[in-house]
Order: C-alpha cells, then structure tokens, then sequence
C-alpha cells in the first residue's frame, strides 16, 4: 500500500478524529472540521477516513442505515427507541448462545434492539 501524503488537511482531520471520544459519522467529523477550515470538503473526510479504515486505525459500524466511526473495534450493541428515536449504546460481553449456532470464531459483532425506552413508556407513547 502507498504511503499519502502529508498535508494541512490530513493533519487536522487526524487532530480532530484523535480528539473524538465516541463514535462519529462523517457528516459530523466534516461540521466540526469546517468550523476551523471551510476549504476541506465532504469528499475529502470519506476519502480520509476509508484510508484510515484500509490501515486499521479506526473502524466502522453500521447504525440506523449510517456508517458510524469508532478507534475501537469493539462489540457494538445498541437498543434503539421506535418512538423518540434515542439510539443508547450498550454493552454484551458473552454471547455464549450464539456459539453453538456459528460454525466458526467470533471476533467482533453488532447488535440493534428496537423497543420502547423507559421514558417513552412513562409517557404512554406505547
């Protein structure tokens, strides 16, 4: 694989993203990066983040029909609210059921729950 070239951008791109302490989509990286320089285009932020993907230093999740952006490549759960919409991550860390089912390692994996959270059901958004 070749190396990219350094340039102001890519720099601050990876300041940015370095900077992140969840998980990010790239619409939200490229409305935080445009604040400090208005010349980066959306273009350029997915075409960083695929290589920084392609290298391994972060890793993507698929979340509501979005790719989601993380450093981690962690076990991804989420229970997902089907009246406010209030997607709360979680976390699962045996899935010993699963094991019997799948011919083969389990190295990572995503879950989406859809329920009613608690504050909808106090609310009798049922």
């Amino acid at each position: 694989m070749t190396k990219s070239r350094r340039t102001k951008q890519k720099e601050l791109l990876q300041s940015e993203i370095s900077s992140l302490t969840s998980f990010f989509t790239a619409d939200e990286l490229y409305e935080n990066i445009k604040k400090k320089d208005s010349a980066i285009g959306i273009a350029t932020v997915y075409r960083f983040l695929k290589d920084l993907r392609k290298r391994k230093e972060i890793h993507s999740y698929v979340c509501e029909r979005k790719i989601v952006y993380s450093h981690n490549e962690d076990n991804h759960c989420h229970f997902i609210c089907q009246k406010c919409d209030k997607i709360t991550h979680f976390t699962i860390n045996k899935i010993d059921f699963l094991r019997k089912q799948i011919n083969g390692d389990i190295c990572h994996f995503q879950i989406d729950v859809h329920g009613v959270c608690n504050n909808c059901l106090k609310k009798g958004k049922t």
